[in-house]
């Protein structure tokens, strides 16, 4: 059985990518964090809680049974990331349909 990728990151947008690098930076201490975008902390542990979420989703998809076992395959170099990528995104287009 082979590692399942986890590729939460890839579905973040740039702006989601900056606040985590600036919180890890700063040792996740989000007063440092309100101090260099200059906001108030409320606004930064607001929009922690918003990057919280996010990845939660995104974990939460990932963990489908139909996922994890696709994972499967590229990670025992049975089909291509990029394969698994559009089968995934078949198959959400098939359950919103």
């Amino acid at each position: 059985m082979g590692i399942i990728i986890n590729t939460w990151y890839e579905n973040m947008t740039n702006e989601d990518m900056n606040f985590i690098k600036r919180f890890t930076l700063s040792s996740g201490s989000l007063k440092q964090v309100a101090k260099e975008y200059s906001v108030s902390y409320p606004t930064v542990r607001n929009r922690l809680n918003e990057v919280i979420t996010k990845i939660g989703i995104i974990d939460e998809k990932d963990s489908e049974p139909f996922i994890v076992n696709l994972m499967r395959l590229v990670t025992d170099d049975q089909i291509s990331y990029s394969a698994a990528k559009k089968i995934i995104e078949f198959h959400e287009g098939e359950k919103n349909d």
